[in-house]
């Protein structure tokens, strides 16, 4: 279902989670990627589009979860909440069901926390609530959503040594604000001695979240065009005719905080799903694998690869089309906000003292180079 269409019909392994056969039954309402030809729908694109959904292998703490709920496969999780997802507005209603959209989807009703104590290892009771998005939510660090005065919120977790994820996006996210760049805002929580993250979801009953590899899967890429053109071109059909500005920025924002992790599905597009025509740039998130997140200090100013054009930071910066709208000047206060983002003694246990002054200078270095890369253009 795409809220309340029918967009295909699915005969689902009920033991294993894949999706046996399939057919269509509204084209257009299919996800982006997922191909119709000559009649029939691509199974293998489809299951695809749902491995896409399913917790990842490497996420901490996964196989003990498993065991606390009583599943004994991950693919078997979103069975339990329809597929129900907080990025997009698809899932799977039986065939023999009544219920709607309304009477299901997590915008509007609550969900329990037992799947993302599970998670985090708390949870230790008996019939555990399957129903949540933490079923359908990826990524490799620990996370869970929350509700707090009825907004949905993604709480997200580092990995050792310094846990510096959670620091690292409230550090971009202040970085943005000076750069007038649109993104989610992330705050700094504390939740049994470690740092979280957590962030407001950018997606509501209306408008749903579109991946870039979405986007590009779209439509086969030519050989002779690059992914970057390939992209912005299809955005460019969707109506979106300042998408380099919007490219501009996310390339830029990672140049300064030396993201290594700026992949196709955690940047994209808002689509709304009532019209099917209104698309947007999804604001800026997900920024957490960057400034040298797991590196001690001496390796802070070794090469680093990027993504998701370019693997080197310097050839992916040059296909920026303008730095007119860069103010380098309020830039100076950059570094001071990365000090304040990771000072503190909760901070400093995890990161050491200096961390936050070494980690500030890289920056205002990296500042530096992009202006002198913007004078060279």
């Amino acid at each position: 279902m795409h809220k309340n269409i029918p967009a295909a019909e699915l005969y689902i392994a009920e033991t294993v989670g894949s999706i046996l056969k399939c057919a269509a039954v509204s084209e257009e309402h299919l996800p982006l990627g997922v191909h119709f030809r000559n009649g029939v729908i691509d199974r293998r694109e489809f299951n695809g589009w749902r491995i896409d959904r399913l917790i990842p292998l490497f996420r901490p703490k996964l196989n003990s979860a498993l065991f606390s709920l009583g599943v004994n496969r991950r693919e078997i999780l979103p069975l339990h909440s329809y597929w129900l997802s907080l990025s997009d507005h698809y899932w799977i209603k039986p065939m023999d069901s009544d219920l709607k959209w309304e009477d299901v989807n997590f915008f509007d009703n609550a969900f329990t926390g037992d799947v993302g104590d599970a998670l985090f290892g708390k949870f230790n009771g008996n019939s555990p609530d399957l129903c949540s998005p933490d079923n359908t939510t990826d990524g490799c660090l620990q996370k869970r959503w929350i509700i707090s005065d009825g907004k949905r919120f993604l709480m997200k977790g580092g990995e050792p040594p310094y846990y510096q994820q959670p620091f690292n996006e409230v550090t971009a996210s202040r970085i943005m604000d000076i750069m007038d760049i649109p993104h989610i805002r992330y705050s700094l929580v504390w939740e049994d001695g470690l740092p979280y993250s957590l962030c407001e979801t950018f997606t509501d009953s209306e408008n749903e979240y579109v991946p870039a590899w979405r986007i590009i899967n779209y439509r086969k890429k030519p050989n002779h065009k690059s992914f970057y053109r390939h992209y912005a071109d299809i955005c460019k059909e969707y109506g979106i005719d300042d998408i380099e500005h919007y490219l501009d920025m996310l390339i830029v924002l990672d140049y300064v905080i030396a993201n290594e992790d700026r992949h196709f599905n955690n940047f994209g597009l808002l689509r709304n799903s009532e019209t099917m025509g209104s698309f947007s740039p999804a604001p800026i998130f997900d920024s957490g694998t960057s400034l040298a997140f797991s590196k001690s200090l001496e390796y802070l100013y070794a090469p680093f690869m990027t993504k998701p054009f370019k693997t080197d930071p310097n050839e992916q910066l040059k296909l920026v089309t303008s730095f007119d709208w860069i103010n380098f000047s309020a830039l100076e206060s950059a570094g001071d906000a990365v000090r304040e983002v990771m000072s503190g003694e909760n901070a400093e246990k995890l990161l050491g003292k200096t961390r936050s002054k070494d980690i500030s200078s890289f920056v205002m270095r990296r500042i530096d180079r992009l202006r002198q890369a913007a004078e060279k253009h």
